[in-house]
Formats: structure tokens, sequence, C-alpha cells
């Protein structure tokens, strides 16, 4: 009798997703970063172009009350953080793989330091980071999960976050070319503060 056998073969992928993270900080008059940075209108009409628009508590389109909050504080701290790659080869999609505990950490960071100073943070969203793999409330008409938590980015809410990056922290933001991530990744979230 001929023995039979069965073999799978699988090709297993190991990327390297290890990093090192620099981060930038910058004190700036929040009206001076709303006159000179915030066109709402403009950096809307990227957001209706995304798949998360009007699906996410975090993302467009937000209330008026969120829109003018920013308006009532005297002072906004950017944090930036670039986020670099240990392998330089790695697809675009590893993105998130990478940013999402840079993003967990600087959300808790956030989160805390708008209680510490009593002013309201913007963070980074997306995928939120609450939910994780359960669809946002509010694609059902729900409210959110996790109000406490959950902040729009400073895009969402119209801020230049290339502008905002490259003049106020000196980072100039990097894209994907041809499939692969840059040579690193940008995140840039801020807090602001002082109330009027």
């Amino acid at each position: 009798m001929a023995a039979s056998s069965n073999h799978l073969s699988a090709q297993i992928v190991v990327q390297d997703l290890s990093y090192t993270t620099q981060r930038f900080v910058a004190e700036v008059d929040a009206q001076t970063y709303i006159r000179d940075y915030r066109r709402t209108d403009h950096f809307l009409q990227f957001c209706r172009q995304c798949s998360n628009y009007g699906r996410r508590y975090g993302c467009p389109p937000l209330d008026q009350e969120t829109l003018d909050a920013v308006n009532q504080y005297r002072k906004v701290r950017i944090i930036g953080v670039k986020i670099i790659p240990n392998d330089n080869t790695l697809d675009i999609k590893a993105a998130t793989g990478l940013m999402q505990p840079v993003i967990t950490d600087l959300n808790r960071e956030l989160l805390a330091t708008e209680q510490q100073l009593g002013g309201i943070s913007f963070g980074f969203v997306g995928t939120c980071p609450y939910c994780g793999a359960e669809s946002c409330a509010r694609i059902e008409g729900k409210p959110c999960r996790h109000p406490d938590k959950v902040r729009p980015s400073l895009e969402a809410v119209g801020f230049d976050i290339s502008q905002t990056a490259h003049e106020l922290l000196g980072i100039d933001i990097k894209w994907s070319q041809q499939g692969r991530i840059p040579e690193y990744l940008t995140l840039v979230g801020g807090i602001f503060y002082d109330k009027q």
C-alpha cells in the first residue's frame, strides 16, 4: 500500500516593524495658529474623499460647537512624532502596524495633558484606537462608546498639518513612493489650553 502524504506549504513573510521615534513640541499663541494655519473649507474637501467621513466620531462632519471650541483658548501645544522604521523596504500597508502603538501612547498623553491643563486635545483618527475592529457606533446612529477618549484630529477641524509640521516643528512630511513606506511617518496632534 502506497503511503500518501499531504504537504501544506505556506510562505511566511516576517516584516521588521521595529522603529525609533523622535519627538517635537512647539508652544504657540492659539489665535495666531488659528489665523495662520486653519483652512477648514479647504481641508474638509479632502476629508469628504475618505471612507471614514461621517463614519467615525473623530472625523467630520463635526458640529459647530466642536469646530468653534479652539477659539476659547490662548495657547496651543503642538506635538509631533517622527516614526522611523528600521526596515526602509516596508510596503506602505505596514504603516498602520508602525503607527498604532505610537498613536495609542500619544492619545493617552494628550488626554492626560488635557485633564491637567483644562484644555481640549486633538489626536489621531482613522481606525478608532478604542473600539478596535468593532465598527464605530456613528455608522448606526448610536452615541460614541468612548466619548471621554475620542477626539478629532487637528486636520479634522481644518488645520494644515503639513504647514504645521514644517514651520512649527521643523518636520517635512514624507509621502509614500511606489507603494513603499517613506523614510519616516509623521504624527501631529495638539492641545488648546489656557481658556480666555
